[in-house]
């Protein structure tokens, strides 16, 4: 006789860019299997495509993974993690106020989310004529923010570029406009280069300031009885 189909939760959540409820379950241990085993290989592709698998088979609504925001993937990559291990996070956070004091603090995922700047914006002013249109990093970008053991003190300039181009919608003016959807890799990072300085400023505020993932604790200092707030701010913030 065969074993008893165990019945998986449901959860829904909203995804921040858009409101949009969906979906979701938990991981499945061979699922989770697979992730711990590529986050233990260090490799990039290997963690990438487990992680997209993950999410695919995890999220029950109707949405492109591959074309989400950074910030939508690691909401949703937290939420999903929350339900399958624990609600509650487990972290050591240094005081500020003397900056070497560190302390044990619980985190519940669902007072985490998504913090949006109301000054934010995907168009950027170049110049009278010129508009930049950018669009969010995505599920490729999370991995490399978050995963990739090997480049993150490596070649931060030339990453920062290639980031830039892969995010460019597009430019336009009053008359017409042009796809970075026309334009090849090489195309985009000889623009990217083009730019003057106070243009390519502009371009760092738009990521700065796009939503993020954050959440702001009180931790004292048991030394010096000092009650400091800390936020902590993107995905890997949560798994110190």
């Amino acid at each position: 006789m065969p074993l008893p189909k165990i019945t998986t939760p449901t959860y829904e959540l909203e995804l921040p860019s858009t409101g949009k409820k969906i979906k979701y379950r938990p991981f499945l241990v061979k699922e989770e299997k697979i992730l711990i085993l590529a986050l233990e290989s260090e490799n990039v592709k290997q963690i990438t495509t487990s992680i997209k698998s993950i999410l695919k088979e995890c999220i029950q609504s109707r949405v492109k993974i591959d074309t989400l925001p950074i910030f939508d993937i690691e909401y949703l990559f937290l939420n999903v993690r929350g339900k399958s291990v624990s609600e509650a996070l487990e972290l050591v956070v240094t005081c500020p106020d003397d900056s070497k004091t560190t302390v044990p603090v619980k985190v519940y995922i669902d007072e985490i989310g998504v913090v949006k700047n109301p000054d934010h914006s995907n168009d950027i002013k170049l110049d009278d004529k010129l508009t930049l249109r950018m669009k969010y990093p995505s599920l490729d970008e999370f991995i490399k923010n978050n995963f990739d053991f090997n480049s993150r003190d490596e070649g931060a300039l030339e990453q920062s570029f290639e980031i830039i181009a892969s995010c460019i919608d597009q430019v336009y003016n009053e008359e017409e406009s042009w796809a970075a959807s026309d334009c090849t890799k090489k195309e985009l990072l000889e623009w990217v280069e083009t730019l003057n300085t106070n243009q390519f400023k502009l371009i760092e505020s738009f990521f700065s300031s796009m939503p993020k993932l954050s959440h702001t604790i009180k931790v004292k200092n048991p030394n010096t009885k000092v009650e400091s707030d800390v936020t902590l701010e993107g995905l890997s913030s949560f798994f110190a």
